[in-house]
């Protein structure tokens, strides 16, 4: 008969103990171990590996670079042309896609409607490890999506899963969501740091192996990161982030990270009863509710990835009584506004530090790249002096300490958007117009300092 032992794991980092701790001394933390119980003699799958090295077990010799051979299978297409974008172009047999968002964001939602697409050209296999086989039927009846090589497996062990993927021998996996699956090789329980990163390794190895793609659905923490290990996020090609806001229709798929495409690249989606619909031109969207005349409304001109999407921008200047007034934000970094309300005032001299300060960016969307700072400066100096902005006048460029008007790049890009929605002017930096491009209705007015930018405004 088999003796039991006691392991103690870190819920956090996965560090293996002996004996219980009071702190973790792999990452640090307090609390963090668990105890579980482990049969004598029965290490862990890494501890075999190692020890089948050690005796001379048969490896993979290395080969040279020349002797291998391309993969020239072509992408599959998702059928969900944004989720495509997305991914840069389509779905790369072989590779690891991670989708993580909050609860309710539409995850599964959006990939049964991509399976049931992939479906038609291959066997699809999803697994889910929260829900019944009757509760997927339930959605894909609301969605109004079917497919007979669409195959349904409600499991939590990773072995029967893995088996099950031996046996259908599918093109497409899915399992939704890694962290409700787990090993029997593993003293931990579900969920867990270990058995996350186990669970994962195993099934992108394996992907890899067969050349079949793989989706994992991740779970988000109250900090919006992706629960588990970090090292998750190393692990697969692509990590997809699914944002959007409670008040709001669109969500935005967000390519965090790419090794077969470009990163940073959006598809935006509109929830309605019927599931995810795709919207092809989001500046509309974004700015289908602008306010004509509002002191402190702006257009913004920006780039995601390879997408131009133009957003408004608001702020307020309002007097504050407050030893130290206030800077709020949405959709923009609270430091960057601290730092260009401080350009504000020592080179255009407006008097900000008994004023609170309130940016939004329009519909919830959210900005990240410098080329905003021009628009976010433009937008207080209209607020603080209460003057109207051209309702045909779009805004881009980033604002250096010393007050000058730096250049960004594909302005191009940026102002054919612009063009095509009917804005007739663009504030751009002067540097950024040595090739201005040709063919556009729009007209650029470059500026170098923030003193032109206040000419242009008031003209």
């Amino acid at each position: 008969m088999s003796k039991e032992k006691q392991r103690f794991v870190c819920q956090d980092c996965g560090a293996d103990y002996g004996r219980w701790e009071g702190r973790c001394l792999a990452c640090g933390a307090w609390n963090t171990l668990k105890a579980f119980a482990v049969e004598a003699g029965v290490s862990s799958r890494s501890g075999r590996a190692a020890a089948a090295s050690t005796t001379g077990a048969p490896g993979v010799a290395p080969v040279p670079l020349s002797a291998i051979t391309g993969d020239n299978r072509t992408r599959l297409a998702t059928g969900v042309a944004e989720l495509d974008r997305a991914l840069g172009g389509g779905l790369t047999p072989g590779s690891a896609v991670l989708i993580a968002g909050d609860p309710g964001i539409g995850k599964s939602t959006l990939l049964m409607t991509a399976l049931s697409a992939l479906s038609a050209r291959g066997t699809v296999l999803y697994v889910s490890g929260e829900e019944s086989p009757q509760q997927i039927r339930q959605r894909s009846d609301r969605l109004a999506i079917s497919g007979d090589r669409l195959l349904v497996l409600m499991e939590n062990r990773l072995e029967a899963t893995i088996d099950a993927i031996l046996a259908v021998s599918p093109d497409v996996v899915a399992v939704d969501s890694i962290q409700t699956l787990a090993t029997d090789a593993m003293p931990a329980g579900a969920g867990s740091v270990s058995q996350v990163r186990e669970c994962a390794a195993r099934l992108i190895q394996l992907a890899k192996q067969r050349g079949m793609a793989l989706f994992l659905v991740g779970h988000v923490t109250k900090d919006g990161q992706i629960a588990g290990p970090r090292v998750l996020e190393h692990m697969v090609d692509t990590v997809l982030y699914f944002e959007g806001e409670r008040g709001h229709d669109y969500r935005i798929l967000r390519a965090i990270k790419n090794r077969f495409g470009p990163a940073n690249e959006i598809g935006v989606f509109e929830m309605r009863e019927t599931g995810l619909v795709e919207v092809s031109n989001p500046s509309e969207l974004f700015l289908s509710e602008r306010g004509v005349g509002s002191a402190g409304s702006v257009v913004f001109a920006g780039m995601e990835g390879t997408r131009p999407v133009l957003v408004e921008i608001q702020s307020l200047a309002a007097s504050s009584l407050l030893a130290q007034p206030r800077r709020a934000t949405l959709g923009f970094d609270p430091n960057r506004l601290a730092m260009l309300a401080a350009v504000l005032e020592k080179r255009l001299g407006l008097g900000l530090f008994n004023h609170d300060l309130f940016l939004n960016v329009a519909g919830g969307f959210r900005v990240t790249e410098p080329a905003a700072d021009l628009a976010v400066v433009a937008s207080i100096y209209a607020s603080y002096r209460n003057v109207t902005v051209d309702p045909g006048l779009v805004i881009l460029g980033e604002v250096g300490l010393g007050g000058e008007v730096r250049a960004v790049s594909h302005v191009a890009a940026r102002m054919r958007e612009a063009d095509k929605l009917g804005f007739t002017r663009c504030l751009v930096p002067a540097q950024s117009l040595k090739n201005p491009p040709r063919g556009l209705n729009i007209t650029p007015h470059p500026v170098a300092t923030l003193a032109e930018m206040v000419e242009t405004l008031s003209s």
